[in-house]
């Protein structure tokens, strides 16, 4: 049974991560000749054909293609040379999607969890559309489960529906024996060399092991991690009081307190600096989405033309 609309801030079903599959179709705007996105890039292989990115150039071969030729260098080493390109091709897509305890939660818009499924259902019918190979990596605390990638709209699906039934509805006894490192590692198994990654996720629960996990995935593939945020974790109310839900119950705090301000300041600005660096060290690229924004919206910014992921 799908979630009502009433509950789809805090919890996100099946049907609506398919209806998703239109947000993935309203990326996809028509580009005249696709480019090369700054941060995601474009699939390649060591192949050479006529592709979009050049390569380069040699002495022309018998049976190389005469509208390749580069005339200008043919002229200056008077002997006949053409152009390579690189061709693109298809390559695997995997999909890190952290439904922890810590995302269950959200000041605005929709919960960290809903952000991050509704991130996931969105590219992985992305890469389905590019005729990609999909899978991903679920994980929420006590449970983690794996789907390796295929070329099939049965796989998005099931993935989806993984994404669905994971999310967690109570913080009752909620177990984090399954850590942002622990899907990690078991992505370095999975992930084919050359594969394009996501790593989904708020990342508090990063640990000093964290850098250099993300640092030997992304040495054999393209990954990204998207980062969401919610504005109260960013910057507290100056004046109220709130209750916080946690393991034990509800925590209240006083926003008014500046002992308080100042102590979650701190805090924020420690962790903010630790996952600055631990990108860095990773050599990682990262954004930052926030619970208020819209999935789409948010993609938008970060894809390239005709809602390429690379």
């Amino acid at each position: 049974m799908d979630v009502t609309a009433s509950d789809a801030k805090t919890r996100i079903g099946l049907q609506a991560l398919i209806r998703l599959q239109a947000d993935a179709r309203a990326l996809k705007l028509p580009s005249a000749r696709p480019v090369r996105a700054r941060q995601a890039g474009l699939q390649q292989s060591a192949q050479r054909g006529r592709g979009m990115a050049f390569a380069e150039v040699r002495l022309y071969q018998p049976g190389d293609d005469i509208r390749s030729i580069d005339w200008r260098v043919t002229a200056r080493r008077q002997a006949p040379h053409t152009k390579l390109y690189e061709e693109e091709r298809e390559r695997p897509v995997l999909l890190l999607c952290d439904l922890g305890p810590t995302l269950f939660f959200a000041s605005t818009g929709a919960f960290k969890q809903v952000r991050c499924a509704q991130l996931a259902a969105i590219l992985a019918w992305l890469a389905l559309s590019a005729g990609d190979q999909v899978g991903g990596i679920v994980f929420n605390g006590s449970t983690l489960t794996v789907q390796r990638p295929a070329r099939r709209k049965k796989s998005v699906l099931r993935l989806l529906d993984t994404l669905a039934t994971q999310q967690r509805l109570s913080l009752d006894n909620a177990s984090s024996e399954i850590t942002l490192d622990t899907a990690l590692t078991e992505a370095r198994r999975v992930a084919h060399t050359g594969s394009r990654i996501f790593v989904i996720s708020d990342f508090l629960g990063i640990s000093e092991n964290t850098a250099s996990l993300l640092g030997a995935l992304a040495s054999h593939n393209s990954v990204s991690a998207l980062r969401v945020v919610d504005p109260l974790e960013q910057s507290l109310p100056q004046s109220g009081r709130f209750a916080v839900a946690g393991p034990e119950g509800p925590v209240w705090f006083d926003a008014s307190n500046r002992n308080f301000q100042q102590a979650w300041r701190k805090k924020v600005s420690e962790h903010d600096a630790r996952l600055k660096n631990c990108f860095r060290l990773s050599g990682v690229n990262a954004v930052d989405i926030s619970t208020r924004e819209t999935p789409a919206g948010s993609l938008q910014a970060i894809l390239g033309p005709g809602g390429r992921i690379g």
